[in-house]
């Protein structure tokens, strides 16, 4: 199917504008939500035969495999519940806000399909966290579904960093409740000032606070914070004392990079840059936070991963899981189960 996909699909998706292509393809994993026959059929498609599954348990939560949909797809929570029918063991949906916010000015997302690369500035578009929190009141909530649900929270762009904390807990105590994890961005390149978060003082007040809170719920939830692949390590050390100290659950390594290597120099395109470019990275990134917490610390590994390959460099990296987001805008919506199966097949090997 992925060869189809790349012959025949993808070359009249990237005829059209790239946020045109991603705008139909959440509307038709929205519509095909609503068609649960057909979901169930095609998750049967999809599934790993009984023998071969590996579920994998991270953060108090059981995954039925190790690929991930990344948060920026399904931004509104539309879509999400589509998404087991293609295959993926989890789907992370925002980033979302406090405020409602329409994101940065178009165009704000570029191909680089020689590189199968993509640079964006979205700005964290989306309708808000109390206008999510509605519609999740209505989907299949904890417990009742057929994979895990992360919900990434970011700043609201009108919101000055010294009140960030407050923002992020807004979105915290409207969405805690329809949350399987919670994931907290600190990381994209595309909120002004929104990185400053990851320095020591402001990421120990942000996760201090988020923290608090949800030790005062009645269902705390996991805790995972995401971070950049353009941190130094003595600023990656900062990040995961903090982490230990407010007893976060895990850590995403990593978001979209600000670096332009190779052919990228004269790429004259503001934003994250993701996929291939991004591989070797984000792996050096997820090696080294393994090392440092001794495994302790569980790690979605995100940037790059294509194939088995790369999906299998995270995991000897150090991860535990795995999300993808470029590589299906290049290899198309059935590699999440292609990347599963090769995770597996990967893991029968070693076991013999």
């Amino acid at each position: 199917m992925g060869s189809y996909y790349e012959r025949a699909i993808r070359p009249v998706l990237f005829r059209m504008d790239p946020e045109k292509a991603h705008e139909l393809a959440v509307h038709g994993l929205t519509l095909l939500a609503k068609l649960q026959p057909v979901c169930r059929l095609l998750e049967w498609q999809h599934r790993l035969p009984a023998d071969c599954r590996r579920p994998v348990r991270a953060f108090g939560l059981d995954f039925p495999n190790a690929i991930g949909l990344a948060a920026g797809f399904d931004k509104n929570a539309t879509a999400w519940p589509a998404l087991a029918a293609l295959g993926f063991g989890h789907v992370e949906i925002g980033t979302i806000t406090a405020l409602a916010q329409p994101g940065n000015e178009k165009p704000r997302v570029f191909r680089f399909p020689a590189e199968k690369a993509v640079i964006n500035r979205m700005g964290f578009n989306n309708e808000g966290s109390e206008a999510i929190a509605r519609r999740l009141a209505h989907q299949p909530g904890v417990g009742q579904r057929r994979i895990p649900l992360g919900i990434n929270l970011g700043k609201s762009k009108v919101t000055d960093l010294d009140q960030a904390a407050q923002d992020y807990l807004t979105s915290f105590g409207r969405l805690a409740d329809h949350a399987d994890y919670i994931a907290l961005n600190v990381s994209s390149p595309n909120t002004p000032g929104l990185r400053q978060l990851q320095d020591e003082a402001r990421v120990r007040e942000l996760l201090g606070a988020i923290s608090a809170a949800n030790r005062a719920r009645p269902r705390p939830v996991p805790l995972l914070l995401k971070i950049a692949p353009d941190l130094t390590f003595p600023q990656i050390d900062a990040v995961l004392a903090a982490l230990m100290e407010f007893r976060f659950d895990g850590i995403i390594a990593t978001n979209t990079t600000l670096a332009r290597p190779g052919p990228f120099a004269a790429a004259n395109q503001a934003g994250g840059l993701s996929g291939r470019p991004l591989r070797r990275r984000s792996t050096e990134i997820i090696n080294y936070i393994a090392r440092a917490t001794a495994g302790k610390l569980p790690i979605i590994g995100v940037g790059g991963i294509e194939d088995g390959a790369s999906a299998a460099e995270k995991l000897d990296a150090g991860a535990t899981l795995l999300q993808i987001y470029t590589g299906m805008i290049y290899r198309g919506p059935w590699l999440a189960a292609a990347l599963a199966r090769a995770v597996v097949d990967r893991q029968r090997r070693h076991a013999a």
